[in-house]
């Protein structure tokens, strides 16, 4: 006779298969058009989710050669560069935020890219008197600040990482010597590239065919200039690119531009270092505790100000993809951006209040500025405790673009979240050594002051990185000892900040596994009173209930590519019981965004 142990073992395992066999049985909700169906992964010990499944595999296979997130981070880095190249790349910058698992410390590592030391406050000053218009800036030489990527993953992999950081940009090399397929999104990403990308300046032949169309999806591109780029880079570490012929390459490309010449010079790649910066975290709904980059990204500190406003409602009785939701949040996103515009900007030249900003007092004060029943319009920015106090005009740009995520956590419980950019689609659109440069100095403020003279924080100095929106979060859990929770980042420009603020308020106040948070369909407002609801999505017919508390709708295609792991069973939620049951008792799950071409793997 069966003991009663056994005999429940049986029954769990019982249930366990059928529900598996009643889930798998289910029809798939349909997806709006372009969307790819994700399904979430679980995990044991470790997990990547990045933005391509060459980039994940190369991360993956790091981690079972035992290394840590960070070497994972380089090598998923390194092959994005290659299979993404209008995101991010050699050319580019990043930011980085790390978790120490056994000493149980968030830091930060500032990859931003700089201004050249000859940039004075009106770099982007056209001959008129006038800011340049974005389309005339971006192209080019002038855009393009030093980059600082590979410096600050150096850095990053001098301090965490185990394998040598040679092996690291092996599966690139291999990819680019022996080809890899042009996927849907770059080719659309092609089609959609400025003319100068097909020029002698660009690409050219690399990715178009002689009729200027771009090569078909499925063409083998070999890369063999990348590789040697990156065999440099292994010998040489990030000053093979910052000082050796590779930067004479770059600075000569910039330079040389026939209508938009930059006024860079080797001295400024010479100069650059990565930064390590003091995280920015605090404590939402008294559980969690979230931490991320600090200035110059306005990301984190943002979401947080977001969060301290929205935690003085009871945000998870209103559910998902309602228009109480949708208003409450985008009222509250009104409030933080109107502090971006005004106070964050490099902490090296601007004194920046963060402190302040994202105090739970302030926010609170913040909050009664809310209705519930209608929308607030335009709001101006407040007055945080702290530093300054001195008088800036709002910044009134918002260009950034591009980018591109990853989120790790490695066998040790050690993570990574990893934004990384070029800013725009294909950067400035200038093709050295197998990659493309930034155009990250349009992330500046071009009008160095206001009407009235008074200086924008975020103006062109010499030397200074331009704000940038970008978000690596992670998210620790105060009721289990403050243990990692989440791991959650995107793409997306100024939008970031919703991206991720709305899949960390699926996550902690709706419930939502990882993969569904990722895909609640995308909303917001900044600072004008359009509130922006997501084409075919969730949200989609939100537009007449918000009409009708004020909101001036605006639909359409809000892209954005967040990258997310969760540890298991934290939130387990009783609408999705069933996934609950099939799933491992412990370990990590891991999303992608069905708007793009992301995967997650782990083991």
């Amino acid at each position: 006779m069966d003991s009663p142990r056994w005999t429940r073992k049986l029954l769990v395992v019982t249930l366990a298969t059928a529900c598996a066999q009643a889930f798998a049985q289910q029809p798939p909700p349909e997806l709006p058009s372009g969307w790819t169906d994700k399904t979430i992964v679980f995990s044991k010990r470790e997990m990547v989710a990045a933005a391509n499944p060459l980039a994940v595999k190369a991360g993956a296979d790091m981690l079972a050669l035992g290394g840590t997130a960070v070497d994972a981070a380089v090598a998923v880095q390194m092959v994005l560069g290659l299979v993404e190249p209008q995101s991010s790349g050699l050319g580019g910058g990043a930011f980085i935020v790390t978790y120490d698992a056994a000493g149980k410390r968030v830091e930060t590592y500032d990859g931003r890219e700089t201004a050249p030391a000859k940039a004075t406050d009106r770099y982007f000053i056209g001959a008129n008197g006038q800011p340049l218009a974005f389309g005339t800036a971006v192209i080019g030489g002038l855009s393009t600040g030093v980059p600082g990527a590979i410096k600050a993953l150096e850095l990053a992999h001098r301090e965490k990482g185990k394998l040598p950081w040679a092996m690291l940009m092996n599966p690139a090399i291999e990819l680019a010597e022996k080809g890899f397929a042009i996927s849907p999104r770059l080719f659309s990403a092609l089609s959609g590239a400025n003319a100068e990308l097909k020029g002698p300046r660009g690409a050219g032949s690399y990715f178009y065919n002689a009729d200027g169309t771009p090569k078909a999806v499925g063409t083998v591109l070999t890369n063999p200039d990348y590789a040697a780029s990156l065999r440099a880079i292994a010998a040489g570490g990030a000053d093979a690119l910052l000082k050796g012929p590779i930067a004479a390459d770059i600075i000569a490309k910039i330079k040389s531009h026939p209508t938009n010449p930059g006024i860079m010079e080797l001295s400024d790649f010479a100069a650059y270092t990565a930064k390590k910066r003091e995280p920015v975290c605090g404590t939402y709904r008294e559980r969690w505790r979230v931490c991320g980059m600090g200035m110059p990204s306005s990301g984190a500190a943002t979401i947080l100000a977001t969060l301290g406003i929205l935690q003085n409602y009871d945000v998870a009785s209103l559910g998902p993809d309602t228009v109480a939701s949708v208003h409450l949040v985008s009222e509250a996103y009104r409030l933080a951006y109107a502090d971006r515009a005004l106070y964050m900007a490099d902490p090296d030249f601007v004194c920046v209040p963060t402190a302040g900003l994202i105090d739970a007092n302030y926010l609170k004060g913040r909050a009664t500025a809310i209705s519930l029943t209608r929308s607030m319009g335009v709001p101006r920015a407040g007055t945080p405790s702290g530093c300054g106090k001195e008088a800036y005009a709002p910044h009134t740009d918002e260009h950034e673009n591009g980018t591109s995520h990853m989120s790790i956590v490695d066998q040790d419980g050690n993570a990574l979240s990893m934004t990384t950019t070029v800013e725009s689609g294909f950067g400035s659109h200038q093709w050295v050594r197998g990659f493309v440069l930034n155009n990250q100095l349009t992330d500046f403020n071009f009008a160095p002051t206001d009407a009235a003279g008074v200086p924008v924080a975020n103006r062109v100095e010499p030397g200074k990185r331009p704000r940038s929106s970008m978000a690596p979060v992670m998210v620790f859990d105060n009721a289990n000892g403050g243990r990692l929770h989440a791991v959650v980042g995107s793409p997306g420009g100024s939008n970031i900040i919703q991206y991720v603020a709305k899949t960390l308020i699926g996550v902690l106040d709706w419930k939502l596994d990882v993969q569904q948070a990722i895909n609640l369909g995308n909303f917001g407002a900044q600072t004008s009173a359009t509130t922006s609801l997501e084409r075919n999505s969730s949200v989609k017919n939100l537009g007449p209930g918000l009409q009708a508390l004020g909101h001036t709708v605006s639909v359409g295609d809000i892209n954005s590519g967040i990258h997310g792991i969760t540890r298991l069973n934290a939130n387990p939620n009783p609408d999705v019981a069933l996934r609950a049951i099939v799933k491992p008792l412990s370990g990590w799950a891991g999303g992608a965004d069905p708007r793009r071409e992301g995967t997650a793997a782990g083991r």
